[in-house]
């Protein structure tokens, strides 16, 4: 959340979709989060199959539907750099010749990094990781019921034109004892204590503030 609500560009629209069972202290602490982001809004939905659910609620959103959208996906153990709703904005404005071909295009930042929380603060390394959820946007055409949910994130590239951006740096992934990315045999990743200047370099970039991140998990 501190990385979406430190945008540069604030224009643009979050989702938080909840089940409709989720306790009320949860709810209500997630609210308590969303308070002073008035882009932010919570939809609760009935079990059901989550990808048709999200198309959907993504479709539904669309200011006008006959204009081209600009979307995004976003877990939320995930941060994107602050900029990175003005430079997705940027990259569909820049890359008009292409997107007036085709009725989606997707925009990927490469290179980011993941990160481990902890009371001691953060640990992390830099990755290469091409067509990930964080810092993956999707520009679709006017009239056209196509989201991002359409597709698998990893596999994107397999349905439309696709441009990669090497620089600058533009995600942090998460990875803890409880996400899906733990939860299945994957290959392991040594991160490391983040020095001060990696730091204050998260907490400009990504909005990430290791001083919080010590107080939250040490219970403060």
């Amino acid at each position: 959340m501190p990385s979406l609500s430190a945008q540069t560009d604030p224009n643009f629209d979050l989702i938080i979709v909840v089940g409709d069972q989720l306790p009320p202290r949860h709810l209500a602490r997630l609210e308590s989060l969303i308070a002073d982001m008035p882009q932010a809004r919570i939809h609760a939905e009935p079990p059901r199959p989550q990808r048709e659910v999200m198309k959907q609620i993504l479709n539904a959103a669309r200011r006008d539907f006959s204009q081209p959208c600009l979307q995004f996906r976003f877990d939320d153990d995930d941060a994107v750099a602050v900029d990175f709703v003005e430079r997705l904005r940027k990259a569909a404005a820049h890359c008009a010749t292409l997107t007036c071909q085709h009725k989606s295009v997707a925009f990927d930042w490469n290179k980011g990094f993941i990160a481990e929380y902890g009371p001691n603060g953060i640990s992390a390394t830099e990755i290469f990781r091409p067509f990930d959820v964080a810092a993956l946007g999707m520009w679709v055409k006017g009239d056209c019921n196509l989201t991002i949910m359409n597709f698998a994130y990893n596999k994107i590239d397999r349905f439309m034109p696709c441009v990669s951006f090497d620089e600058p740096r533009m995600f942090v992934r998460g990875h803890n004892a409880s996400n899906d990315s733990r939860q299945k045999p994957v290959k392991g990743v040594q991160v490391k204590p983040l020095n001060y200047e990696q730091s204050e370099r998260f907490r400009q970039r990504f909005a990430i503030d290791i001083d919080r991140v010590q107080q939250v998990f040490s219970g403060g």
